[in-house]
């Protein structure tokens, strides 16, 4: 990291670090829950399910991206092995045993629900002492509570859908 940028971050770089590589744990996950789940699910609206999942899919690797690029800004090294995703996440994995659609819809909005309250917790911590990951974390923000909305709205619909059966 440069040194001046090196000096406006007004926290404890390393303690920054690991939250950022916490939240990096997260999106590799929630990644992997999007991308596979959307591979096995079954039921009604099936393939509106399928075209959400794999958006929210990108968004997710998007954002791994850009925690990598703040945390190597910073000095640190991401993650280097899958397996200590698990060990470093905030909000787990839910794997996909139950392909139907409400399932893995519950799955995927409880895991957002868990972002939005990681990330907001990130720009409190964050706010007036590093505006660069502030502003990360914010961008990361929105795309999370749009992801609920959108899995929610899925979920009334298809709820809409099996009622008027």
């Amino acid at each position: 990291m440069g040194n001046k940028g090196k000096e406006i971050v007004k926290m404890n770089v390393d303690e920054l670090i690991d939250k950022l590589n916490r939240a990096f744990a997260d999106e590799w996950l929630a990644y992997y829950q999007y991308w596979v789940g959307s591979k096995v699910v079954r039921g009604p609206m099936k393939e509106a399910v399928i075209a959400e999942l794999t958006e929210h899919a990108g968004d997710e690797l998007r954002h791994a991206e850009m925690l990598t690029g703040r945390i190597i800004q910073l000095g640190g090294t991401p993650i280097l092995k899958p397996e200590d995703w698990y060990k470093m996440t905030n909000c787990g994995y839910d794997a996909p045993e139950d392909p139907s659609v409400r399932v893995i819809l519950e799955q995927n909005i409880k895991g957002e629900r868990c972002a939005i309250d990681g990330y907001n917790r990130l720009l409190e911590t964050t706010r007036d002492k590093d505006p660069v990951t502030y502003n990360i974390a914010l961008q990361i923000l929105q795309d999370e509570i749009e992801h609920e909305e959108d899995l929610q709205a899925l979920l009334e619909d298809i709820d809409k859908t099996t009622k008027g059966r």
